[in-house]
C-alpha cells in the first residue's frame, strides 16, 4: 500500500502536524510560477478517485494508536488535495476516529463547486490562497487550467466563508514584478475584507521556484502590506531552519539525504523515491543542510536540483 501518511512535520502556522497526501505528485488545477515542488505535470479541473479511501483511513488509524501528541491533521502534499473526489468522506471519517483538528491546504480554485465547499464544511481550518484578483495578473503568476477564472473563484471562497463555521486563514503568495505593485494590492485588500478570513498570511520566495526567472519580495516588502492592512490580522510566514524545530528529529535521515545528495544531484521527488519521505517533511531538513551550506538548489532545465557543488 502507497502510505499517504507523514510526518509529523514542524509549521510555523500550524505547530505539529500529520500529514495526508491525497493527489499524486503535481496534480494540479494551476501551475504557479513560484510553486517550490516544480511544475505542474498533470493539470487540469477534473475530480476523481486516486486511490481506495480507505487506505489513508486505515493507515491513520494505526498512526493514532502510537498516541503521538498533534496540533493537526493536515491535508497537504504536492498538488490540490480537493481534486481527490473522496476527500469529503475522508476528513468525515476522520472525525470519527480523532479528535485532532482536522485541517485543508488548498489554493481554493475549486470552491466555486458547491459540492467541493460542502466537503470542507466538517474540516476545523482552511488554508485557501488568493494571489491575485485581476484576471491578467492571476493568469500570471498561477497560470490556471483552462476554464478558471479569478472571479468565480473569489465567489467560491466568499460563498464558503459566508457557510463555514471553522476558522479560515488566507495566505497571499508575492512575486516580485508580478502582483506587488498598488493596484493590485488594493484590489486584494478589497476582495479579502470581503472574504473576511479569520487570518491573512503573507507569503514570499524561500527557495527555487518552478520557474526560474520568478524573484521573491523582501521583507520589507511584505512589512509595507502588513502596516497597509492594518485592520486585518495579518501573519508573515516564514521557514524553519533549525533542527531543534523539527519533531522527532532523525539524525539517519539528514544523513541519508546528505550522502545521496553528495553522490548526484536530486530533486525532492528524486528523494522522496529514494527515502519514502514525502515532500513537506525531506524540506525541513533540506532547509537545514541549505542554511549550512552543505547543499544548494540548482534549475535546470525546468527541475530544481540540489547538489553538492
Amino acid at each position: 500500500m502507497d502510505k499517504r501518511i507523514f510526518g509529523p512535520v514542524p509549521s510555523r502556522r500550524l505547530g505539529i502536524s500529520l500529514g495526508i497526501d491525497v493527489i499524486p505528485f503535481k496534480t494540479c488545477t494551476l501551475d504557479c510560477i513560484y510553486c517550490e515542488c516544480g511544475r505542474t505535470t498533470d493539470h487540469g479541473l477534473e475530480r476523481k478517485r486516486f486511490f481506495n479511501p480507505d487506505e489513508v483511513l486505515e493507515e491513520l488509524n494505526d498512526y493514532l494508536k502510537r498516541n503521538i501528541p498533534l496540533d493537526y491533521i493536515t491535508f497537504s502534499g504536492s498538488g490540490e488535495p480537493t481534486l481527490n473526489s473522496d476527500i469529503g468522506y475522508i476528513i468525515r471519517e476522520i472525525k470519527k476516529i480523532s479528535n485532532v483538528p482536522v485541517a485543508v491546504l488548498t489554493n481554493g480554485t475549486l470552491l466555486y463547486d458547491k459540492t467541493v465547499r460542502d466537503e470542507l464544511l466538517p474540516a476545523d481550518l482552511v488554508l485557501p490562497s488568493l494571489d491575485a484578483v485581476s484576471e491578467n495578473v492571476f493568469k500570471k503568476i498561477n497560470r490556471p487550467a483552462k476554464g478558471l477564472h479569478s472571479s468565480e473563484i473569489i465567489e467560491g471562497l466568499v460563498e464558503f466563508s459566508n457557510i463555514y463555521k471553522g476558522k479560515i486563514w488566507l495566505e497571499v503568495f508575492f512575486a516580485a514584478g508580478v502582483n506587488d505593485f498598488e493596484e493590485e494590492l488594493d484590489k486584494l485588500y478589497s476582495t479579502i475584507k470581503r472574504i473576511s478570513p479569520d487570518r491573512v498570511q503573507l507569503n514570499s520566495l524561500d527557495r527555487p521556484p518552478a520557474y526560474k526567472n520568478t524573484k521573491a519580495v523582501d521583507i520589507n516588502f511584505l512589512e509595507h502590506v502588513k502596516n497597509r492592512w492594518n485592520d486585518l490580522n495579518v501573519d508573515i510566514i516564514k521557514r524553519i531552519r533549525m533542527r531543534e524545530d523539527i519533531p522527532s528529529f532523525s539524525k539517519n535521515l539528514e544523513e541519508n539525504i546528505l550522502n545521496t545528495i553528495l553522490r548526484r544531484p536530486l530533486t525532492v521527488q528524486d528523494l522522496e523515491t529514494l527515502t519514502g519521505k514525502r515532500p513537506a517533511e525531506l524540506l525541513k531538513y533540506i532547509d537545514v543542510l541549505e542554511k549550512e551550506k552543505k547543499i544548494k538548489p540548482k534549475v535546470i532545465g525546468d527541475k530544481i536540483f540540489y547538489t553538492s557543488k
